[in-house]
């Protein structure tokens, strides 16, 4: 079992690797993004509710728009990623199995691969902000890249294995991604504040960033808010992969 999952991990992510149009997006759209999206809102002070605290920040809204902009563009390349890559592998994923390799290994390596890749985007992303922004808690503005990246690698991975085509899966994530940061942000969103946005992948990641950014508090409960996102987005994609692979042939396969 250690065997298979070792050897399934470096295939999932050399898969993942191998997407090079998602990797140059990412080392050049980034920083592109941040610049476009800056150069726009001007530094003009926006409430944002802390709703976990009930206090109202008032924040510097091109700050902000800094950070819902890298939560945008790292949501959509992420998704991207996981995506392309749990499509190509689903073949070659029933062809192990049927081989005799363990559904749990392969499962087990999609979700390591997937959570790997959420924590290399995320960190770069927070670095290359350093060249616009400078927060006072880098550290927070990271977490929440990460935390918002692996709810996106693990919805990558459940639409991967439950859409039919690749133009499905696409549309729900450039949706989602888009429609779920930009209403997080108040300087574009006049109802960013109001409850319902608690629903959205997006608003335990933004809701920490800000409280670290801006207010020097770490909102541990908005952090398990994430994680929350990216259990479940991962838990419905193992299942419906778990239900795709052909287990009942291996077993004859194995025994035969």
């Amino acid at each position: 079992m250690r065997r298979q999952l070792d050897v399934a991990v470096r295939h999932s992510l050399v898969a993942q690797a191998r997407n090079r149009l998602a990797w140059v997006l990412l080392i050049a759209f980034v920083p592109v993004w941040y610049l476009l999206i800056g150069s726009m809102i001007p530094h003009r002070a926006a409430p944002l509710l802390l709703r976990a605290t009930g206090t109202t920040l008032h924040v510097d809204g091109h700050e902000l728009t800094l950070i819902t902009a890298g939560l945008s563009a790292i949501t959509l390349i992420t998704g991207f990623v996981v995506f392309a890559a749990t499509r190509r592998a689903l073949p070659f994923d029933r062809r192990l199995v049927l081989a005799g390799y363990r559904p749990a290994a392969l499962i087990g390596a999609k979700t390591i691969a997937a959570l790997a890749v959420a924590a290399a985007v995320g960190g770069y992303a927070a670095l290359v902000l350093l060249a616009f922004w400078r927060p006072p808690a880098l550290w927070a503005v990271a977490a929440a890249f990460i935390l918002a990246t692996a709810s996106y690698a693990a919805l990558g991975l459940f639409l991967g294995v439950l859409v039919r085509g690749d133009l499905e899966g696409f549309f729900l994530i450039i949706m989602l991604a888009l429609l779920d940061t930009f209403l997080e942000n108040p300087v574009d969103n006049p109802l960013a504040n109001r409850p319902v946005l608690e629903f959205f992948p997006s608003y335990g990641p933004t809701q920490f960033a800000a409280a670290g950014a801006f207010h020097h508090q770490v909102l541990a409960g908005m952090a398990g808010v994430s994680l929350a996102w990216t259990a479940a987005f991962a838990l419905l994609g193992l299942a419906v992969l778990r239900l795709r692979m052909p287990h009942r042939a291996a077993r004859a396969l194995r025994t035969g």
